[in-house]
This record gives C-alpha cells, sequence and structure tokens, in this order.
C-alpha cells in the first residue's frame, strides 16, 4: 500500500496535471494529491501529441468563457508556473504563445453559422471580426477567396504554443507544490456503495483516497467501466502533417478552410490536418498514419486554398488520439450521480489542451468548496449524457 492520499488523480496529463496544480495551489485545501500516470515518458500523450492552440470562437458561452481564462492563464504562465527555488540565471518558463489568431472560413453554407456565433461571442467579450471576401484577400493576399463568402478571424486572445513545454511547467510547479507522480496503471477501482475506496496499480500496489479525479484521456471509459459506470468516450485518431512552403506566407493566422481543413505556421514550417467524417471515423489506439489522407484529401484542398503551397513538401507527420465524446464532443465534468467522490474530466473531442486551466480550476472547486465559484460549468454534468440531452456547440473542429 502507498500511503493514503486525499486526492488521487488517474492521467498525468495536461488535464491531471492541471486538476492537481489547482488544488495543491488552493489556500483552502491542504491535503496530499497524487497524480497516476502510465506513460512516464509522454511520447503517446494527446497533451504531446496535439495542435496545441487555443481559441474563443465557439458558439456556447461557457466554452468561450473557458478559454479567455486560458488564453490569460497562458499570458502569464510564466510568473504563476515559476518554480520558488528557481536559480536566479535561468531564465523564466516560456511556452512559446503564438497569439496569431484564428481564421474560419465559410462558403455560403457556412456563413450564418459565422454571423450568429459572431454575435454570441462579442457578447461574451471576444474579439472577434467579421471579414468578407475582398477584406480577406486585402489582409492575406496569399490566399484564394474566390468561394468564399464570409471569414472570422480573431484579432487577440487566439493562437498556439508549446503543449510540452506547458506540461513540464505544471509537473515540475506540482512537484515543488508536493505532489506526487507515480508512473504505472491503474488496472481496477476498489468502490462500496456510492464511493471509490482506492485504486489498484498494474506494479502490485494500491492508493487508497477521499476523492479521485479520472483524466484518463482516451483511455477514460476503461477507468470508468471500473466503477461501473458507461462513459460514452472513445479514442479517435488524428493524424498531423507538417509540410514546408518555398514561398513566403506572411501574417499567417491559424486557418480552418470551409472543407475543415486545417493548417497555422510552425516555425519555418506548416502544421495541418483534419478531422474524418463522423461515418469514417472508428474507434482508434494505433499510431499509424495514414499518408493518403494528406496527399489524396488534404494536399489538394490546401493548394486550391493557398496557390503557394501546390509546390509543397510534405517532411514530417505523426498520430495521436482524441478523447472523443459520442454524444456533443463536449467535456463531461463533474461527479455521477450514483458516486460520489469520482470525479470526471473526459470526452474534450481535441479541445482538453486549451481548456485544462479553467478545468483544473473547476476540479479544485468542486472538491475543495462542492460547488463551482469561478465559473459556473454545470452546463457540461453528467446529467445531460444520462438524459441524452447534448450541449449543441457548432464549432467542433
Amino acid at each position: 500500500m502507498y500511503p493514503t492520499s486525499d486526492v488521487v488523480v488517474i492521467g498525468g496529463g495536461i488535464i491531471g496535471s492541471a486538476a492537481a496544480f489547482f488544488l495543491a495551489n488552493n489556500p483552502d485545501f491542504d491535503g496530499k494529491v497524487t497524480v497516476i500516470e502510465k506513460d512516464n515518458s509522454y511520447q503517446s500523450s494527446s497533451t504531446t501529441l496535439s495542435a496545441a492552440s487555443i481559441r474563443q470562437q465557439f458558439s456556447t458561452p461557457e466554452n468561450i468563457k473557458i478559454s479567455q481564462f486560458g488564453i490569460e492563464f497562458l499570458r502569464n504562465v510564466g510568473d504563476i508556473l515559476a518554480l520558488d527555488k528557481i536559480n536566479q540565471t535561468e531564465s523564466v518558463p516560456d511556452i512559446g504563445l503564438q497569439e496569431k489568431g484564428y481564421l474560419l472560413l465559410a462558403s455560403s453554407n457556412g456563413e450564418d453559422i459565422l454571423r450568429n456565433n459572431n454575435i454570441v461571442q462579442r457578447e461574451h467579450g471576444a474579439d472577434i471580426n467579421l471579414l468578407t471576401p475582398t477584406q480577406l484577400g486585402d489582409r492575406f493576399p496569399w490566399m484564394n477567396c474566390t468561394d468564399l463568402s464570409l471569414g472570422s478571424l480573431g484579432n487577440t486572445g487566439e493562437g498556439w504554443f508549446d503543449a510540452y513545454s506547458l506540461l513540464q511547467l505544471f509537473r515540475a510547479k506540482n512537484k515543488e507544490l508536493g505532489v506526487d507522480y507515480i508512473y504505472d496503471e491503474v488496472i481496477d477501482l476498489k468502490s462500496d456503495c456510492k464511493s471509490v475506496n482506492a485504486v489498484v496499480l498494474k506494479k502490485g500496489s494500491s492508493i487508497s483516497g477521499r476523492y479521485f479525479i479520472n483524466a484518463a484521456g482516451p483511455q477514460a471509459a476503461s477507468v470508468a467501466s471500473m466503477a461501473k459506470v458507461p462513459l460514452p468516450v472513445e479514442s479517435r485518431k488524428r493524424c498531423v502533417f507538417v509540410f514546408h512552403c518555398r514561398d513566403e506566407i506572411h501574417n499567417c493566422p491559424l486557418v480552418v478552410d470551409n472543407s475543415g481543413v486545417y493548417f497555422r505556421p510552425e516555425g519555418e514550417n506548416f502544421i495541418c490536418g483534419v478531422s474524418p467524417d463522423a461515418k469514417n471515423d472508428p474507434l482508434s489506439y494505433d499510431y499509424d498514419i495514414d499518408y493518403n489522407l494528406f496527399d489524396e484529401t488534404i494536399w489538394p484542398i490546401l493548394a486550391h486554398r493557398v496557390p503557394a503551397f501546390e509546390s509543397i513538401k510534405q517532411i514530417n507527420a505523426w498520430a495521436g488520439h482524441y478523447a472523443y465524446n459520442l454524444l456533443d464532443q463536449n467535456v463531461i465534468l463533474g461527479t455521477h450521480p450514483e458516486i460520489d467522490n469520482l470525479y470526471f474530466a473526459n470526452g474534450f473531442s481535441g479541445h482538453g489542451l486549451q481548456q485544462a486551466p479553467a478545468v483544473g480550476r473547476a476540479l479544485s472547486e468542486l472538491i475543495v468548496h462542492s460547488k463551482y465559484r469561478s465559473l459556473d460549468l454545470s452546463i457540461f454534468g453528467f446529467d445531460r449524457i444520462m438524459k441524452n440531452t447534448p450541449v449543441k456547440e457548432l464549432n467542433i473542429i
């Protein structure tokens, strides 16, 4: 037996590490936090294999507010996660935040969605502008705008960053705050009546606790099943491709084409990808790269949207996994009605990295205060799963 921990976090990626930080850093919490992570290299982590971006262009007010907290956290992360015992010669932590915006493009079919979403976004303080095809062409002369009806551009509060660096900052700060990281795999949960009592680890030990957090990413449903809770979250593979363009593309935001293909700068190169059609998106745990996806689907769309991309060279690629919520592609957050001390933070469907700060804060408030204090996220509770009432987010990317 490991010593009893007040909170046991199952999953040490960005969600679990953010939850651990906000607990350990909460002045009203003086308990012990233990994080269980099976991959000590994080090579297969959804966090480190993501496209690492943040946006406020959602249609749901709560998602907008989550990202607004997230961008403020990222802007100040060097101060928030700075180590107290840092050597004076060391530089301030940097995650390489590039606040260069998202640009969502629409043809006539999607124009109304962008306009309606923009009303909600601006009502909640998001700095988003709508651009006509002429305005798009003037601002981005490298773009083919002939088949576009509208663009939605985040002027501030959107962009991309280094996911691995952010995760390492969280882990280092957590360890300084007294959080334990144990590299092992949870294979069972011990429970009785309405509570979980302990996690059983693959190497043979177990850890008892008062509260437990399921932050297991694509494996969340497997963890939930140990508590006999059906969780509609599956692992879905997403491929990211890196390409080089000989021509300089100036002032390029993260562009989401009306086809669903996205691309953004990454140093001197670009990364790109696309989510498959919902009918062709099977459960997957492998990391095989679908190069045909780039050659047959993505490249022709890139070349159409940006003529300079006709002569690009694909130079690298990787595959990662989304924790895909089958109901509505939004996070499932909080406890199950029948288990009072197992907290869920699952099913982000590609939004986990950008939503980690706000969700980590929310989990700490639920555990310490038994309610949300900073931002009411009850809309994402487990009740909607049981009642089959999805939260309709119109900006799933």
